[in-house]
């Protein structure tokens, strides 16, 4: 995609969602960092019920240590891979107090150094908890920027390169987040609602429809049959027989 597509595909994305921010729900960047090494391979709507009554007692590494493993466990039972989470968790908030203060780092580095984080998770506490202008690739990043040909890549580090490379410095901050609900609610994965969304033209998917075709394709309703030719043809029928 050319920069200057690149441009107006946010600007369109802007204007159909001015604010866009996370569907996780937290309360400092320390809950933030949490509920996003909870998100892995598990959804937002899942881990937002794990953890409202889980911040509402531990909502800061002190409280987390103190709250322990097994209490942490039975909160989060229902989102996936819940015991490897808990620990990395637990542990986590120890390095936190130990190393920082008790307070979340504002550097990559020391992010993707505590247990659980990587440079995804590193990229959403960057990007919301302190406003800086990183672009988290998650599996709709991934799929957006691919399908659409805005930044192809074999893998997310790649893909990140390459948004960080073709999306304006204006559209920077809030871009990870246009990406996620556009892949979230439109440009979804088995079948993209191409008909309905805002950068159709812009996109490169070869496999796309247009709200014509989208009109075309739809089941056809089938004609009713009035009473009383239904009776007709019901008598028509027997004769027949």
């Amino acid at each position: 995609m050319s920069p200057r597509d690149a441009d107006e595909f946010f600007r369109r994305l802007a204007a159909a969602r001015p604010d866009p921010k996370t569907e996780l729900d937290y309360i400092n960047p320390y809950t933030l960092l949490v509920a996003v090494v909870l998100s892995a391979q598990a959804t937002d709507v899942g881990v937002n019920k794990a953890t409202v009554p889980l911040f509402a007692v531990a909502d800061t590494p002190q409280k987390m240590v103190a709250l322990g493993e097994e209490k942490l466990t039975g909160y989060i039972k229902a989102i996936g891979l819940y015991r490897t989470k808990a620990k990395n968790v637990i542990e986590l908030s120890r390095q936190l107090i130990a190393r920082h203060g008790g307070e979340v780092p504002r550097a990559r580095e020391a992010l993707e150094a505590l247990p659980g984080v990587g440079r995804k998770t590193a990229n959403v506490v960057l990007n919301t908890a302190f406003g800086e202008p990183t672009i988290a690739v998650d599996t709709h990043v991934f799929r957006v920027a691919n399908r659409t040909g805005l930044a192809p890549g074999n893998t997310p580090l790649l893909v990140e390169q390459g948004l960080d490379r073709i999306v304006p410095d204006k559209w920077k901050h809030g871009a990870h987040h246009w990406l996620i609900l556009h892949g979230r609610y439109v440009c979804v994965a088995r079948t993209p609602h191409c008909e309905t969304c805002v950068v159709n033209d812009l996109c490169a998917y070869p496999a796309k429809t247009s709200l014509a075709a989208a009109a075309a394709s739809a089941p056809r309703a089938r004609k009713a049959v009035a009473p009383a030719k239904a009776k007709t043809a019901k008598k028509k029928r027997a004769r027949g027989r």
